[in-house]
């Protein structure tokens, strides 16, 4: 990145002290941050109810439960 950003001194001293952290740590950050721009409670409720779906129809035996493998699998061979 060499376009040069124009930041506040607290942002500029919050992105040195993030950039010092190890990567983990930082990988971390930034998936918290990215969570944080996507809060919005009716997408959140709206997940919640589909969970909430779909683990009534597992209880119900309306659908069986499939491994993460054979997901993985399904899903590789659909966007082949």
């Amino acid at each position: 990145m060499s376009k040069a950003i124009n930041m506040t001194p607290t942002l500029e001293m919050v992105e040195t002290q993030v950039l010092a952290l190890a990567a983990a740590d930082r990988a971390r950050l930034l998936d918290r941050l990215i969570a944080s721009l996507d809060e919005d409670p009716s997408v959140e409720g709206a997940w919640l109810n589909e969970a909430q779906r779909r683990d009534a129809e597992m209880d119900a035996g309306a659908v069986l439960p499939i491994s993460l493998a054979d997901a993985l699998t399904s899903l590789r061979s659909d966007l082949a």
